[in-house]
């Protein structure tokens, strides 16, 4: 998207829900959104006003289920997920998810709880370290479901 413009300061999104990359090939910070106004980088929890690549999210009319682990390769505590956590230190007791399968949907994870902070987007698939999902740490506030929104 750079070739287009260098800076992104408001979107509106027409349908569907769509993950914003701060960098080209889909890395970087990523930001959810889903239909609505956004007048400025800040409404979409934007650290700055550079988005060089997005994606459309698949429409998912399924089952969410996910399992997450406190260490890398599968290995520590385990719990499994079909719903929304707003505070995965008051549902899991601990901050750090190192590493999740995800079986069914697709999620999102909050580096913050109540769904705030970095964004980081999880399809289908095994996530043996928190690296395999774009994070620098360990450290998972909130989750949830990327469902359909109109």
């Amino acid at each position: 998207m750079s070739s287009y413009f260098r800076r992104c300061n408001s979107i509106r999104v027409e349908s569907g829900n769509w993950i914003l990359y701060e960098q080209p090939n889909y890395r970087g910070h990523q930001y959810f959104l889903h239909r609505g106004d956004y007048p400025d980088f800040q409404q979409w929890m934007g650290f700055n006003d550079s988005i060089r690549s997005c994606r459309l999210s698949p429409q998912h009319q399924g089952s969410f289920r996910m399992k997450i682990y406190e260490r890398e390769e599968f290995r520590g505590q385990t719990m499994e997920f079909t719903e929304d956590c707003s505070s995965v230190y008051e549902r899991f007791h601990f901050n750090d998810i190192s590493s999740c399968q995800v079986f069914d949907g697709y999620w999102m994870f909050y580096e913050e709880p109540n769904y705030r902070g970095r964004q980081y987007y999880l399809r289908p698939g095994e996530y043996r370290r928190y690296s395999d999902w774009g994070a620098m740490n360990s450290k998972v506030g909130s989750f949830r479901r990327v469902q359909q929104f109109y």
